[in-house]
Parts: structure tokens; sequence; C-alpha cells
């Protein structure tokens, strides 16, 4: 599978983006931990909890910001910044940090841990280093990096695998535990991985949830701190399952009007106006989660669906309202934010 960027992609903004994560998963505080206690012998410092990911406030921004950091190492492996990327992965992708993750999983009270935010992530940076060791410069690092993770990625699997039967009806607000988005990079994941239990399960799901959905009420989006679009992330996800006829007709039920570009609340980028906030930043990455939702739906629906250029004209609205609130010298936004840019601004093709 090979991958591409959109041209706002430059050298010097992955550059800039690379060394914003690297500065932040390096930083332990301040952090918030997403923890049951036990007992008293819980009570450690985050990277004692987690010594492969703790940095970036919070562990699935951690996370996340390893797959961007896998992904630009893919796309720029001779940027100035290659070398530092290659040498964090050696120092932290250790068998000691990922063994302790896995043992932390293993204790009780812990199945519901960044579920299921985190798990999609942490199977969304599976894949990439999957995809990244088959070919280029950095192919066998990448591929020692995956094999260094795999104890983890499968914990993360047998946790889909045990969760989703058991899961009656879907989360659908636009935030962390959101159905859609979890489903999709799972699948993601599953595909690339060759994983077909899973990938079975989360089409079967998906289905279940989310095929007779019509006339969704995407004109009462967003709430006042999602990141996601419960509508478009859901049909980034239904695209995934259903092949082209299938999803054109399901798209056609599921929100009529986007060939008007209606409704005009998911069409119109939002501005979160306090960008320290903890809640309303989530805004700012609304408008390039937006931007991915509407780049991929657009694409597999076609040029010649008269959908495509108000979805695509849509994508670049929102990456214009988001990108440059990346870097916006907050640490609440700065955390993350660059990730979800990344993922708006490159495609698998």
């Amino acid at each position: 599978m090979s991958i591409a960027a959109n041209p706002l992609l430059t050298t010097d903004v992955a550059e800039s983006f690379a060394r914003l994560a690297l500065a932040n998963v390096a930083r332990e505080y301040p952090t918030k931990l997403d923890h049951v206690i036990n007992g008293p012998d819980d009570v450690r410092l985050p990277s004692q909890l987690h010594p492969l990911f703790h940095g970036s406030f919070d562990w699935h921004s951690c996370v996340h910001a390893h797959w961007m950091l896998a992904r630009l190492l893919r796309l720029y492996p001779a940027a100035p910044c290659a070398e530092a990327i290659r040498q964090w992965f050696d120092a932290r992708f250790t068998r000691s940090n990922v063994g302790a993750e896995v043992a932390y999983l293993a204790q009780p009270n812990r199945n519901s841990f960044v579920r299921t935010y985190g798990w999609a992530w942490l199977l969304k940076l599976a894949e990439e280093l999957e995809l990244g060791s088959r070919s280029g410069i950095d192919a066998a690092s990448l591929a020692s990096w995956r094999e260094t993770l795999a104890p983890l990625t499968a914990r993360f699997v047998e946790l889909y695998l045990g969760y989703l039967p058991r899961a009656r009806v879907p989360l659908r607000y636009g935030l962390h535990p959101n159905s859609a988005f979890g489903l999709a990079f799972a699948h993601d994941f599953a595909t690339a991985a060759g994983h077909d239990n899973l990938r079975t399960l989360c089409s079967e799901k998906a289905l279940d949830w989310f095929a007779g959905d019509t006339d969704y009420p995407a004109r009462f989006e967003p709430s006042g701190n999602e990141f996601l679009s419960p509508a478009l992330i859901e049909a980034d996800l239904m695209r995934r399952i259903l092949d082209r006829t299938a999803f054109n007709a399901w798209l056609d039920r599921f929100l009529p009007d986007l060939a008007k570009a209606r409704p005009a609340a998911i069409f119109t980028p939002v501005d979160a106006g306090d960008h320290s906030d903890p809640q309303t930043v989530h805004l700012d990455g609304l408008n390039l989660s937006r931007a991915w939702c509407f780049a991929g739906i657009a694409a597999a629906l076609g040029s010649d669906d008269a959908r495509h250029r108000p979805l695509r004209e849509a994508a670049t609205r929102h990456l214009q309202a988001g990108l440059p609130l990346v870097q916006s010298g907050d640490y609440m936004g700065e955390h993350w934010l660059a990730t979800f840019a990344v993922h708006a601004l490159t495609n698998e093709a």
C-alpha cells in the first residue's frame, strides 16, 4: 500500500510537527491519567505506570503522537528529524517497556482502559509499523518496532474481540468512546495485518449498528467539546464496510442533502474560541477530523458523483481552518492536534 501526502504537508511543516511531537512524548508533566487504583501499590508516577506511553499529557495522545512520528518517518526518511525519530523509537520501544504496558492491562479493572479511542490508536500505530515494514529506507527498523510492540498489539486485539460481541448499542457522541471511530481504525489494522477475525467482527458490528441509519440529525452538530463529527465519522466507517454501490445508496439515505452542501452545520468550520481550554480546544481538532472524513467519503464516491465536489471543497475549508491552530503555543492543543493534522494531510492510495 502506497502513501501520499497533501502538498500542504511540506518537509518544513513535517519537520515542525515531528519536533513538536518529539518534545511532547518526552514530557511527563502535566499529565492526565486514566487509572483505576486497585491498592496502594498503584499510586505511582506516570512513567512507572506506563514506561512506553507516558508523555503528551495522556496515554492515548502519546500513542497517536508515535503513530504520527512513524508516518512522517515513512514519508520523509531523509528529513532532518528522521534520525531523531529513529533514535527515539529505538530507546522507547523495548521489550521491557512493552511488557510493562501488557502487565498493566492484566491487572483488575483495566479491561475498559482507554476504550475504544486508545485501543484504536494503538492498532493504528501497529498498522503504520506493519505498512512501513514492507518497503522503504526504514523497513527493517519499522519491522523491528512492530515486533517489539506485538504483545501489546495482540492484547488490544483480544480486548476488541472480547468487547464487541458484548456491546449492544453504539456510542455516537464525538468524543473518545465513539464506536464508529473505534471500529474504523480497528478495521484498518485488521485489513493491513490480515487479521480476519477482527476484520469480520468490525464489519458485522458496523452493519448491525449503522446500516439502518437514515436522515441523521447532523444539523445539531457540534456539541461544544467534540473533536469528531458523529455523522461524518460514521460515514467514514461505512465507506470501509460497503462496496461503492451499497455505500452510495446508504449515504443517500443517511445524509440525503450532501450534494447541496447541507446540513450547513457540518459544512461550516468551527471556531473554538478559547484554544487553551482542554475541552473547547477539541473543536480545533474537529475541523481536522472533518477534513479527513470529507476527503475519504468523497474518494469513496468517485469524482463523477454529484456529492464529490462539495465534499472536497468542505475538506479544504476545514483544513484551512484547522492547520493554523496546530501550533498555537498552548499545550492543551499542541499535545495532540498535529496528529489530527497529519492524518488529515495524508492518505493511503
